[in-house]
């Protein structure tokens, strides 16, 4: 998928560095995620082997969104095991600079065109409860918000409250 500034490609495990790079930018650009500047705990070693084992999986997946070959966004979907395997969690993250540009709605539509290939029913996530942008995005997907998860994060000192959100993916259809 691309249109006039991004395109959009799955991830590679050749990219496991530029993606530990971009973590740790957008880290730092928002307490929005569950991890700030110092970015995610894996090794690059374990983020070559995370991506790899993504390549062909029909459970995981993970998208970038680029601009002249730099990551400016990722998206991605993770298969629950045994009796949660109809249901996946969804991720998104995007560059401060690029937001409102897109960019987060073609990953959105990328990842539910993947989880409607592969079989999933039902998407979930969870989302800052002051992130109006992202609520809107995930509303406009189809979305509902399930409950308000309290104190779900502790941020310097500050409890910060999530909204839990479901996707029922037959239910999406004529979702724009």
């Amino acid at each position: 998928m691309s249109n006039s500034l991004f395109v959009i490609e799955r991830a590679r495990p050749e990219e496991a560095a530029v993606l530990l790079d971009y973590l740790k930018i957008v880290g730092g650009e928002t307490d929005n995620l569950s991890f700030g500047a110092e970015g995610v705990p894996l090794s690059l070693e374990e983020e070559q082997n995370y991506l790899r084992s993504q390549c062909e999986s029909t459970d995981n997946v993970q998208y970038f969104a680029k601009v002249d070959g730099e990551i400016i966004g990722t998206a991605s979907l993770n298969r629950n095991h045994n009796r949660m395997s109809h249901r996946g969690v969804f991720g998104i993250s995007l560059k401060k600079a690029w937001w409102g540009c897109g960019a987060a709605s073609a990953l959105m539509e990328t990842i539910l065109t993947f989880a409607r290939e592969n079989g999933f029913e039902q998407l979930n996530l969870e989302v800052r409860s002051s992130n109006a942008r992202a609520i809107h995005l995930y509303e406009k997907f189809g979305f509902r918000k399930l409950c308000t998860f309290p104190h779900f994060f502790k941020i310097n000192g500050e409890y910060v409250d999530f909204d839990l959100m479901n996707l029922e993916i037959n239910e999406v259809g004529n979702k724009t």
